[in-house]
């Protein structure tokens, strides 16, 4: 093969195939075994990810390191019923549950519901199971019996014994609703099924929709509250995420053709997105992990990563290809100029997810290695393999052509564009200076808004689904017919073996309970001591005058013995306190757990330790407490990896803050935002700020990267900064807007913290695109120092740009066959 000029090859004549390093050599020198692998890889993973299970854990969405789950993991045999529980009301709409065909719905909906895989029978409690029970003072001392009568037939005679055996079971409240028009099924649940299986609840969610619908009529109406439900109709919900997704691709696609005027180019851009999220979707199951309501989010964010960074790559190539080079050499070129660049992008949008690992909730942890496994798979299908397939195919002139106008503008001496005109007034003192202070006053109003920024949930319900979701109507139902949510919060009372009922330790026990009525949020409790009160009144004729707690030991032992199991553990060595609220919302928890612990620590002792805590409020509690802890952690973690590999890939510290400066300006206003909206940090919401900060420094990267070679050249930072613009800038606000609305369609979700999750990560893909134009070249033209010409010329091979063009000495100058 002939040496002679190429007629499409730079000034230099030539282009010899073993300049570069060797992952470029060992990759465009070998193209045709770089499609083939990933070809076999993108079948063989396509096939595994049929195999992908969607389903969701109970264990994994508890901090089981936190103390308070810790306690209720080592006392959960005895304490069964308060995790994960489901709650069914049935209730009669024309009239009373003293009704015969009520009473035989319920008894059948009792009787299938025993039957379900997954419920912890021995447990399980209504109307119709043994264990609810009524206790009554007659003359002849206590009496009592199961609620429904033992020779129950349906008679006005069994009705009236029933709604007698109902006043004096203490039910109502609990299982019997106060006007007595429903009553409810509890239904603990097992995290495993006889079959040694996790419990599937998208399985079980709709066996229960199956049997709301085949037992609601225009007589008898359905209620079902608990998390079980509430994950069944978010894996529910999370069907119409494809829809979103299908949106997504759609929307990127037609913006970046709109773009580009280039059909092929856009194609596989789109397309080595979509096969890095069929990547990472075959990893899984081969890895052992399977998607759950909130990892189900990840594979979306990897494919808006990926058309970030292939539109980048894309638009290099095609400006190469559009100043005369060959597609085989643009894409070298390109590679040589911005994989690096890109290199650092994806580690620091690893390192956005690989920080919520320190987040001790299993269900984040997940989330963080399944985003990792994407961002790792992007290196090779966005940085590798969409170059590789671009030095195959090129793009048409006219896209190449089109994406050099504004070169091709000023060189013809035109005129700039005028939005280029105003971006490069930012690098002018008097807009840098504007900039700067009004960046920094929005900081300062922001981080005063943030300071309200709540930890948890703060409405009631399920704040994951919309308020009119059903299950959100069905847990307002409860709260409004039984006097209290289903938020059950239980206090642990250890004391010695047999000396639960202790007078010493009842009566510690019943002072906490009546300090807790008194709190705000707090409906009723239910303890031992208060068991006692009750009995003594009861043996006293009714006679309130004795509702008091007695040191009579021999009497609380009697009352003791007869209590119901769920107030104490079969060795007398656990008391329960239980806590009914009106609400889960973070400053009703907050406030029982500072009054509960405040209480252990004047009244523990040796024999009698107050633990916290178990139900589902608990659990809540303990959550947001780690929540909390973890907030501002992870975020010094993300941009402590994120400063240390700007560092790294700028060599300037102070290139490092005018990249990082922009992003602490989104975050604090994405908090403020948050405040606004009412939106707490809590398991659902506190990915994002991290996931915000990874994948918005993408932009600053690319933008800071070719203006800093342009700047060592010796370049003035108005020129830099527009040769920026011209190359990288353009895509920066093209994918900024673009992902936005890709996001922003989120908004429309059945599932609220999706909604949430697409405004606030629209809101930061549009502010650190904004931070990236605006902000990061006025922080350039305060620290940034203009470079003397000597200085250039040493520093010169730091310029990405000019070190793709520079011929390599040393080897024989020959062209590649691909090329000829």
């Amino acid at each position: 093969m002939n040496s002679a000029r190429h007629p499409s090859l730079p000034e230099s004549g030539i282009f010899d195939p073993r300049s570069g390093t060797l992952v470029e050599r060992a990759l465009f020198n070998h193209r045709h075994w770089v499609l083939l692998l990933c070809l076999l890889t993108t079948v063989l993973l396509g096939w595994q990810s049929t195999r992908l299970g969607l389903n969701a854990s109970f264990e994994k969405m508890i901090p089981t390191g936190h103390p308070y789950i810790a306690n209720y993991l080592a006392n959960q045999k005895e304490l069964s019923g308060l995790g994960n529980t489901v709650r069914i009301a049935v209730a009669n709409k024309k009239g009373d549950i003293y009704d015969t065909d009520y009473l035989r719905t319920l008894q059948s909906m009792n009787d299938r519901i025993f039957l379900l895989p997954g419920v912890d029978r021995v447990y399980m409690k209504s109307l119709w199971t043994p264990s609810t029970r009524w206790v009554s003072v007659t003359e002849d001392g206590l009496d009592g019996g199961p609620v429904i009568p033992d020779k129950y037939d349906g008679s006005p005679a069994s009705l009236a014994e029933l709604r007698s055996n109902v006043q004096l079971s203490n039910e109502i409240g609990q299982l019997v609703a106060f006007d007595q028009r429903s009553s409810i099924i509890s239904i603990p649940l097992l995290s495993r099924t006889p079959e040694g299986q996790p419990l599937d609840y998208a399985k079980l969610s709709a066996q229960l929709e199956a049997l709301r619908a085949e037992f609601q009529s225009d007589n008898i109406d359905i209620h079902i509250t608990g998390f079980a439900k509430k994950v069944g109709d978010l894996i529910d919900g999370l069907g119409q995420i494809m829809l979103f997704f299908a949106a997504a691709i759609a929307i990127t696609t037609v913006v970046l053709y709109g773009y580009t005027r280039c059909l092929r180019s856009t194609f596989l851009v789109v397309l080595c997105s979509v096969v890095a999220v069929v990547w990472q979707l075959g990893l899984l199951p081969l890895l052992g992990y399977e998607l759950d309501p909130y990892s189900v989010l990840v594979p979306f964010l990897v494919f808006a990563i990926g058309m970030s960074h292939g539109a980048q790559k894309m638009n290099g190539i095609m400006q190469d290809i559009g100043r005369g080079m060959h597609r085989v050499v643009a894409a070298r070129f390109t590679f040589r100029r911005l994989f690096l660049a890109g290199l650092t992008a994806l580690l620091c949008d690893a390192v956005g997810f690989a920080v919520l690992m320190i987040i001790q909730i299993k269900v984040i942890q997940d989330l963080a290695i399944i985003a990792s496994i994407g961002v790792a798979v992007l290196i090779f299908t966005n940085l590798i393999l969409l170059p590789v397939l671009l030095s195959y195919v090129g793009v048409n002139r006219c896209a190449a052509e089109l994406s050099l106008k504004s070169e091709r503008a000023e060189q013809s001496g035109q005129a700039r564009h005028v939005f280029w005109r105003f971006l490069d007034l930012f690098t002018r003192k008097p807009w840098a200076l504007i900039s700067v202070v009004v960046s920094l006053v929005a900081a300062v109003l922001g981080f005063m808004v943030s300071l309200h920024l709540a930890i948890g949930d703060l409405d009631a319900g399920a704040p994951e689904l919309r308020p009119d979701s059903r299950y959100n109507l069905d847990d307002a139902f409860m709260t409004r017919s039984y006097g209290a949510s289903s938020d059950l919060f239980a206090i642990m009372v250890k004391t010695p073996k047999s000396a639960c009922s202790r007078y010493d330790i009842l009566r510690k026990v019943d002072d906490l309970d009546w300090q807790l009525r008194s709190l705000p949020g707090v409906d009723s409790t239910n303890s031992m001591a208060l068991l006692n009160r009750r009995m003594l009144v009861g043996l006293s004729e009714g006679n309130s005058k004795w509702y008091e707690l007695q040191n009579n030991q021999a009497m609380l032992n009697m009352i003791t013995a007869s209590a119901p199991r769920g107030l104490y553990n079969e060795s007398c060595s656990l008391l329960t306190l239980y806590v009914f609220l009106k609400d889960h919302k973070a400053e009703t928890l907050s406030r029982l757990v500072n009054h509960v612990e405040a209480f252990a620590a004047a009244n523990d002792t040796d024999e009698v330790k107050f633990q916290l805590a178990a139900g589902s409020a608990g659990i809540e509690a303990a959550t947001n407490i780690v929540v909390k802890e973890a907030n501002r952690e992870m975020l010094f973690w993300v941009y402590g990896a994120v400063i240390l590999l700007c560092l790294i890939t700028f060599r300037s510290w102070r290139a490092t803050l005018c990249a990082v400066i922009p992003l602490m300006l989104t975050s604090i206003l994405c908090e403020a935002l948050m405040v606004g909206l009412g939106i707490g940090v809590k398991v659902a919401t506190l990915p994002v700020i991290a996931l915000g900060v990874g994948i918005g420094v993408d932009y600053a990267l690319y933008v800071m990267t070719i203006m800093l070679g342009f700047l060592r050249e010796g370049k003035s930072l108005s020129e830099a900064y527009y040769r920026a613009l011209v190359s990288t800038g353009k895509v920066v606000m093209l994918t900024g807007i673009t992902l936005a609305i890709g996001v922003g369609t989120w908004i429309f979700s059945p599932i609220k913290f999706q909604a949430d999750m697409g405004v606030l990560l629209a809101f930061m893909f549009v502010w650190n695109m904004v931070g990236a134009l605006l902000l990061l070249p006025a922080l350039a033209y305060f620290l940034l120092p203009s470079t003397p010409r000597s200085e250039a010329s040493s520093s010169k091979v730091a310029n990405p740009m000019a070190l793709s063009e520079q011929p390599t000495s040393g080897h024989p100058p020959r062209l590649h066959r691909a090329i000829s």
